[in-house]
């Protein structure tokens, strides 16, 4: 059975023209009543990364939480805002992105997704057990509203990747720690989190999406649209599609394609309403690849004497540096010190890239390996 997914243009971020974007593109897959019924408890799910100005890319605009809110209801369901932000809470970060003042002006309540249960995962392809915050699964269903973004590790973030907010911010560092240096087997992890909780519709914000130094340094790009899909994977390959990406590049959708998930197949889905060309973005910036497909099959000896030529690796900008440490704060593995600069083991460093997602002055680069320049498309 083929996928849908609708899209939608959307120029401005006026409450009218999203409510109406968003409306339209969830009525071509079957309208609201398709995911809502009346007295459920609906989870809305941003991307509240870090507190932010709307502005700035890096969360889910204020007008599309509104219209999913709306949405929610008017089909009769009950919404609930949250999220699990790395760094703060959930209602501390929406009040500087602007969420806040929305979800007050509707009485939706905002909740942190801070209280961390392991959960059993039967249907399991890489890890059999999963922790999730226990007020994800006190609701009836998830509505997932991530945002079009670039993202050091994981090449882009958009609807699948979104879902890792599900994880409460302090495990989230064990996890990125769990999976190592090896971006298959956190995609793999983020895959079969998204699969164990199915969120019902994904909305995706691409009015203004960000490239480059993804996910929190980057810079805002004018892509002019709203996207929906009741599956994600499916969304998020359409999206590789508008933006020129190449699937091989994204390990979630990499790693969707090895487990046999027909909806990463594009050939299997349905685009509704404006066709991918419609809404190309050409010359998007993308982010360094993190390693190479050769770095992945090289002997063990090998890979220890190589990796760090031909791995990407954060790089500090000491010029743009405040010394505020967030970045050794929130490092995984513990590679990072402060000493009248910022020093970074790389010999122990995971390269998940948590440090360049969190620091507030974007002194944190992506920089590629020297061997890794040498080999172009690798």
């Amino acid at each position: 059975m083929s996928s849908e997914v609708s899209i939608l243009k959307c120029n401005e971020y006026s409450d009218a023209e999203v409510k109406g974007a968003v409306k339209e593109a969830v009525d071509l897959i079957g309208g609201a009543s398709r995911f809502i019924k009346r007295g459920e408890r609906i989870l809305i799910k941003p991307n509240l990364l870090a507190g932010k100005p709307p502005d700035a890319a890096v969360t889910t605009h204020p007008a599309v939480v509104r219209a999913a809110i709306e949405l929610v209801k008017e089909a009769g369901g009950v919404p609930v805002v949250g999220d699990s932000p790395a760094v703060g809470n959930a209602m501390k970060v929406a009040e500087k992105c602007g969420i806040a003042r929305v979800a007050e002006a509707l009485s939706v309540e905002v909740v942190d997704l801070a209280t961390a249960v392991t959960v059993e995962n039967p249907s399991s392809r890489t890890f059999k057990r999963l922790e999730i915050a226990k007020e994800v699964l006190e609701v009836d269903g998830i509505i997932n509203l991530p945002k079009l973004k670039t993202h050091a590790q994981m090449y882009l973030t958009m609807g699948v990747k979104n879902i890792f907010g599900c994880v409460p911010g302090k495990r989230k560092v064990q996890w990125h720690f769990s999976a190592g240096i090896h971006a298959d087997d956190f995609a793999g992890m983020i895959l079969d989190l998204y699969l164990h909780l199915r969120p019902r519709l994904t909305i995706i914000d691409a009015v203004v999406s960000m490239e480059g130094n993804g996910p929190a340094s980057g810079s805002a790009r004018r892509t002019g649209f709203v996207a929906a899909s009741p599956d994600a994977i499916a969304l998020d390959r359409v999206m590789v599609e508008v933006l020129g990406a190449r699937v091989t590049d994204v390990p979630i959708l990499k790693k969707a394609a090895e487990y046999g998930i027909e909806a990463s197949d594009l050939s299997t889905i349905d685009v509704l309403g404006q066709g991918v060309d419609d809404v190309r973005a050409e010359g998007f910036e993308f982010p360094p690849l993190i390693s190479t497909n050769f770095a992945s099959v090289l002997p063990g000896f090998l890979d220890r004497r190589l990796r760090k030529a031909l791995t990407s690796r954060p790089h500090i900008e000491d010029s743009r540096c405040r010394l505020c440490a967030l970045c050794v704060r929130v490092c995984p593995a513990e590679t990072m010190t402060e000493a009248g600069r910022i020093v970074i083991d790389y010999d122990r460093c995971i390269r998940c890239f948590c440090c360049q997602e969190m620091c507030p002055w974007h002194a944190i680069s992506v920089k590629e390996g020297w061997l890794k320049r040498l080999l172009p498309g690798m």
